[in-house]
């Protein structure tokens, strides 16, 4: 059987060290992860590879040549450009059309028995056979689930925490047989797990997984990449260290100067040819490269050097990696995930903070104390987006310069003379913030329509219905007055989806802005008009039919928010009597606690009893949610609110489907059945929400936390439209709220959060699924296990935070508690 040894990579998460060579020949304990691969196939009896390249491809051809030195036949399949996973294999098809193959990635370490793995393909006569592994943090994995027998169930490529279903992840080795080619089209870029897999199981193929025990680490993070090193020096790992094993854990080269008062601390590894002066000290998890000259003085520890550096007196280094041909000048401090690159110069006692990143061939002054990139800044953290966009804490994680490097990173992922819509809420902080967002777009050659203080329903509308590539909209964070959310938009007015997030989070990453020429810098305008346009939009869409004959009062809190600018041109066209509260733009209104929150909600519900009005209602502060009082001044709660507004539109729609998270009490279900609607269940994920409300035939949206989506006008989140759409549904249906409320069946849903560490929350998932064996069970958001009798709970992974929520609806107050208990139970089990 031959092998296919998948070597195309760039690595970007790895830069600069790949930079300027690719990621399979990055060494590992002094040899590249590649000849690991090799080595491992070689063992196994794979004598005849394929290798696909496409990233500097003649280095890997020229470091392996035709495979001779390794006892093996190499060839090779070049790509002229990226062509996926499955494309590359592809790509070697010629080689590979008779019979089955082993394809496996040459960026990976692993010591798994391929042997096992095509064993147990031939028992099973699969078509394909992925190897799987189990792994503690399976969000930046493809997750496979899989039956009792093996039969592969599903394929779920880089998972959030509330798809988790299982810590078993795919390893990217596989058994194929060649008909699977069948499944691929040459030269087009396409992945195995992403694109043809699920194809596959689509038609019904027989594609098996098999568990393999030994260790993998898919080295693609510095992270990884620190830990591969120190897994082989532990031998955690089967796979050879050259060199002799002179005192248990220290492995030398040949040709060694090593003084005898220099300190080491193994586990280690020194190269060929290594000098290491009296009185430096080389500490555990150390590896030196080939030719590497160490001073007195110097300290190492957990340190990756690569060959033919040099290490001056008193120089420090601690989790660092230094790339080839480097100096390092005399007290030059590096610190814990710094990287230099190759042929660099760090000169005497400068300074690297942690997580600094030297691209190659810099040049470090002596005493310079960085703190950022010599390129423009610091490492990128490893996940920018949260559920609200960018979120921290205003001048301490959100910054002038950090915000002026996320617009730069925006602007890059766009064409130049683009255009952008920005706008803010009410808060200083979002001022200043703004300013910095709009200078860096402007000087990344990108043009700005600013509509300076306007609800975030109107920046989506604004954005949408114009020729804007995107927004951006910053927003003091809901309760949490001292931190703020900078909300990226698409050319759609919607969040920026999961693709495009990861594509700016890899700009920010790499550090690679894009700069405009002088004559390129970009134009700030004001559009004009945009609150005329969305409200005639706004009317012109919204049924709002019955309002002048119902001669309703209603009573409005803007609660000082962007909203006060938009009803007064909304109101004079409803022909309703309005009273409004707080109706300006009050800059401290964004930080309002929730104590003040609920006061206001109380005076607001006095100030619709007295006055006799129809309903009240409470915009937050950008007029994205709303809170509802009824007509005797009584809160009507989110989830309640939810419900009313769903019984109102399907009784009128009577057909068609509203899109609700599965969080959503099923007494939704009840209402939608009565009225012949039904209910398309999403994520807890707003993108998701929005998404489904653009599918046809949806009525409605809503989050349970007093957002909603009017299809009609826009697919986010719109209090304004809101309003206006419950203003027309309660005129013509000539009942109050509280008793449409009333005849609404009350739901019994109890909910606790349960601490759980990051590395356990794939085997809490596993475990769940596992419980719930013979119930019925949703996965559409973390796992959903319905009772026989209709009661449920759902288990979910917080994707921000370690914890895991755990939600349960019963036939009462007390099923649900028993419910809520047992599942928590179960997640607070869980071993790793």
């Amino acid at each position: 059987m031959r092998a296919v040894v998948m070597a195309g990579g760039e690595g970007t998460r790895l830069r600069p060290m790949t930079a300027n060579q690719p990621k399979p020949l990055l060494p590992v304990v002094n040899r590249p992860i590649m000849e690991h691969v090799l080595r491992l196939l070689k063992r196994h009896g794979f004598d005849e590879t394929v290798v696909t390249v496409q990233f500097l491809a003649s280095l890997v051809r020229t470091y392996f040549g035709d495979g001779d030195e390794l006892g093996m036949h190499l060839s090779y399949a070049t790509e002229e450009s990226p062509l996926g996973t499955a494309g590359s294999v592809r790509n070697a098809h010629a080689a590979l059309r008779d019979d089955a193959f082993l394809v496996i990635s040459g960026d990976a370490l692993t010591d798994i028995d391929l042997g096992e793995l095509v064993a147990a393909h031939r028992r099973t006569g699969a078509l394909v056979t992925a190897c799987l592994t189990r792994v503690s943090d399976p969000l930046e994995f493809g997750i496979v689930l899989s039956g009792e027998d093996g039969r592969i169930e599903r394929f779920l490529e880089k998972p959030t925490w509330g798809q988790v279903f299982s810590d078993t992840v795919n390893t990217g080795i596989y058994v194929m047989e060649p008909e699977v080619f069948d499944s691929v089209e040459p030269g087009v870029a396409v992945d195995w797990s992403a694109d043809v897999f699920p194809a596959l199981l689509a038609k019904g193929a027989p594609l098996y997984g098999h568990v393999a025990e030994g260790y993998w680490e898919d080295v693609g993070s510095l992270d990884s990449y620190i830990r591969a090193q120190a897994d082989v020096l532990k031998r955690r790992v089967d796979v050879d260290i050259d060199g002799f094993e002179v005192s248990p854990g220290v492995w030398v080269g040949e040709g060694v100067d090593i003084d005898p008062d220099a300190r080491l601390s193994g586990p280690l590894c020194i190269g060929d040819h290594v000098k290491v002066e009296a009185g430096a000290r080389v500490g555990e998890l150390t590896v030196l490269g080939d030719n590497v000259v160490v001073k007195g003085g110097a300290t190492l520890e957990r340190a990756v050097v690569h060959d033919n550096v040099f290490i001056g007196p008193q120089v420090s280094l601690r989790g660092a990696v230094i790339g080839k041909n480097t100096d390092v000048m005399r007290a030059a401090r590096i610190g814990e995930g710094a990287v230099v690159g190759d042929e660099c110069v760090v000169e005497e006692e400068a300074y690297l903070a942690d997580g600094v990143k030297v691209y190659p061939f810099k040049t470090i002054e002596a005493g310079a104390v960085l703190h950022t990139s010599v390129i423009w800044e610091s490492r990128g953290s490893a996940s920018l987006f949260g559920p609200r966009g960018v979120s921290g804490l205003v001048n301490v994680e959100i910054t002038p310069e950090y915000v002026v490097r996320l617009a730069s990173a925006y602007a890059t992922t766009l064409p130049k003379g683009s255009t952008v819509v920005t706008s803010r809420d009410a808060s200083r902080a979002a001022r200043a913030l703004k300013r910095a967002v709009i200078s860096a777009l402007n000087a990344s050659a990108i043009d700005v329509h600013d509509l300076e203080v306007a609800p975030l329903p109107l920046a989506r509308f604004t954005t949408a219905r114009g020729d804007a590539a995107g927004g951006v909209v910053l927003r003091t964070t809901p309760d949490d007055p001292q931190s703020v959310d900078i909300v990226f938009l698409d050319a759609g007015g919607g969040d920026l989806p999961p693709a495009r997030q990861r594509a700016l989070e890899r700009v920010v990453s790499r550090q690679e802005f894009r700069r405009a020429f002088p004559g390129e810098i970009a134009e700030l305008t004001f559009p004009s008009r945009t609150v005329e346009t969305y409200v005639q939009e706004l009317l012109r869409t919204v049924d709002t039919s019955g309002v002048d004959e119902a001669a309703m009062k209603i009573v409005l809190d803007t609660a000082g928010g962007a909203v006060s600018l938009v009803l007064p041109s909304l109101l004079g066209r409803l022909g309703v009597e309005v009273l409004t509260v707080n109706n300006r733009l009050d800059e401290r209104a964004t930080s309002e606690s929730v104590a003040e929150h609920m006061r206001d909600l109380e005076r607001l519900g006095d100030l619709v009893s007295s006055s006799r009005a129809a309903f009240g209602v409470r915009f937050d502060h950008v007029g994205e949610r709303l809170a509802l009082v009824d007509e005797h001044g009584r809160l009507i709660h989110d989830d309640r609110a939810l419900l009313v507004m769903l019984d109102l539109i399907a009784a009128e729609g009577r057909g068609g489907r509203v899109a609700l998270p599965v969080t959503t009490t099923r007494v939704a279900e009840q209402v939608t059945t009565f009225h012949g609607t039904q209910v398309l269940w999403t994520s807890t994920a707003p993108a998701d929400l929005t998404r489904a409300a653009a599918e046809s035939g949806v009525l409605f949206a809503g989050d349970g936390q007093g957002g909603f989506v009017l299809p009609e006008l826009s697919t986010a989140l719109d209090g304004i439209a809101a309003f206006v759409r419950l203003l027309g549904l309660v005129a013509r249906t000539r009942l109050t709220l509280s008793q449409i409320d009333e005849r609404i069946p009350y739901a019994h849903i109890v909910h606790r959060s349960v601490p759980t560490a990051w590395a356990v929350k794939g085997a809490v998932m596993r475990t769940v699924l596992a419980a719930a064996a013979g119930r019925q069970v949703d996965t559409t958001d973390g796992v959903r296990v319905v009772e026989p009798g209709g009661a449920w709970a759902l288990v979910l992974p917080d994707p921000a935070a370690a914890t895991t929520h755990v939600g349960a609806e019963g036939a009462d107050a007390a099923e649900a508690a028993e419910l809520v208990t047992i599942w928590a139970e179960v997640v607070e089990a869980t071993e790793p």
